[in-house]
């Protein structure tokens, strides 16, 4: 899809790319000993801004074009509209008068008469997280993020992850080396923690704040720092430091240089094959990409998992940001005893707004957006689907299988924790997911008509394949808590302590 943006908006494909020759030949001349995983790592930078500059936005409106305000209220109700029509159910976890509310007051507070893309992208964020579905929603801005990155910006310099209503400092880009790694942060800038998280959560679409607090730790804290408060050249800060607080003065760091090439992403799943003592330990990547790659990866993985007589299958879900249920299903397959299923059942909304972008967008000689076009506006139907089948028994692995998850196992991966929970398939180890394995979501998106803004809406509601709505994740048959962002491996190492 990428290639296809790219080869549609070349000039601007050139523009970057010039860009990136710029800054790396101005990093090779900054210094001569810097080591070639550092260059890789700036590289890599880079293509992440492409991606989501390009996948964002169409690149006739850039971060820095101003929009009239008719241009954003024509968008807001466009928004709006299309979200009542096209949501399965929009009104599942809010009311329809807090959902309306929260619209007038947005719409009424837009009085300005040029709003930059930025601006235009926290407005409809604060419309669309008010539906609290975390598979209806508007993605971090990257396209401003990537203009801001290349003139020099600067940025909040500690990294954050929360556990137990705490935000909790996990990397410490400062210079300032007293500040400690587990210390509580406070306050910032005179703001309790609690009232800035409070500016933030708006941005975010999740059911919960366990999982806006989750999404916030994937995106990172000082990026939506930086997008709620704006640029700031200075930090004065209260940190909590075993029971003791002190107060810091600390300075914004090069967005670049000081953050974003000294960091690794949240989402970190990578296909991966190791061996520890009797147990077999597989990162399976997230479920999407080349299938046939992944097919490959998965089937090879399985003669030497089957060739080194393991005992234990441990199959790692965690930091894993989903995909589809066809590379699930064929990992599952080889461990599975019986005929599966990924859900208990899925069903699509059908919509007017839904029938015009499948008519302009899809394939309608494909059976599955040929029922869309089929049923009446607004009507709900079931999608079916056959059982999956089990490799053949010799392929089989027929020992323990375990499987790892975190606040950070979204859409697709805690959606098949559940199912091998399920089918007892297998035991689930680690802390609650993030995602519900019941959810809205099959996300649908769109484009808004003025600013181009992509939105994100569930047109489907999956249930668990035991049948529970229950609003919660995955919970762990074996719970241990993850710190996330610390180089300790809470969770691997935990159960590998239980195995042995």
């Amino acid at each position: 899809m990428l290639v296809f943006v790219l080869l549609k908006n070349n000039y601007w494909f050139i523009t970057l790319l010039g860009l990136i020759q710029c800054n790396i030949r101005r990093f090779h001349s900054s210094s001569k000993e810097i080591h070639k995983k550092q260059i890789m790592k700036k590289l890599y930078f880079f293509t992440i801004l492409i991606s989501v500059w390009f996948s964002q936005n169409s690149m006739a409106q850039q971060s820095n074009t101003k929009f009239g305000q008719n241009e954003i209220l024509e968008d807001l109700d466009y928004l709006n509209n299309s979200l009542k029509d096209a949501h399965y159910n929009l009104y599942a976890y809010t009311s329809k008068e807090d959902f309306s509310k929260n619209y007038k007051n947005i719409k009424k507070s837009i009085t300005k008469d040029s709003v930059t893309l930025l601006q235009a992208t926290t407005i409809f964020q604060k419309v669309i997280s008010a539906a609290n579905n975390g598979h209806t929603e508007i993605d971090f801005p990257g396209a401003s993020y990537g203009t801001y990155a290349y003139s020099a910006g600067t940025i909040f310099p500690l990294e954050i992850a929360f556990e137990n209503d705490k935000s909790l400092i996990r990397k410490n880009f400062s210079n300032n080396p007293d500040i400690k790694i587990g210390s509580e942060i406070i306050s910032i800038n005179r703001i309790l923690m609690k009232d800035i998280l409070a500016e933030i959560y708006p941005q975010v679409s999740a059911e919960r704040t366990y999982f806006k607090n989750a999404k916030i730790e994937m995106y990172s804290f000082p990026r939506f720092y930086w997008q709620v408060f704006g640029k700031q050249d200075n930090f004065e800060i209260e940190i909590c430091t075993n029971g003791t607080v002190k107060k810091y003065s600390i300075k914004a760091i090069n967005l670049i240089k000081g953050y974003e090439m000294k960091r690794t992403e949240v989402l970190n799943a990578k296909m991966k094959l190791r061996f520890i003592d009797k147990s077999a330990y597989i990162n399976p990547g997230n479920f999407s990409g080349d299938e046939q790659k992944y097919q490959k990866f998965i089937d090879s993985a399985f003669v030497e998992i089957k060739n080194n007589h393991s005992k234990n299958l441990i199959i790692d879900l965690r930091n894993n940001a989903g995909g589809n249920n066809s590379f699930s299903d064929y990992l599952v397959s080889y461990f599975a005893n019986k005929p599966f299923k990924w859900n208990s059942k899925l069903s699509i909304k059908s919509s007017k707004f839904l029938k015009e972008h499948t008519r302009k967008h899809s394939d309608t000689t494909d059976n599955y957006f040929k029922k869309i076009l089929s049923y009446k506006n607004g009507e709900i139907y079931d999608v079916h689907s056959d059982k999956y089948q089990p490799k053949e028994v010799d392929k089989r692995f027929t020992g323990k299988v375990y499987i790892l998850v975190n606040r950070q196992s979204h859409s697709m991966s805690a959606v098949t924790a559940a199912q091998i929970q399920d089918y007892k398939f297998g035991t689930i180890v680690g802390e609650e997911t993030g995602d519900y394995p019941t959810l809205y979501a099959s996300q649908f998106q769109y484009s808004l008509p003025n600013t181009g803004i992509i939105v994100k809406v569930s047109k489907g509601q999956i249930i668990r394949v035991n049948g529970s709505e229950k609003q919660e994740g995955v919970i762990p048959d074996i719970i241990i808590k993850d710190h996330l962002l610390d180089e300790e491996d809470e969770i691997l190492n935990g159960l590998l302590k239980i195995l042995n």
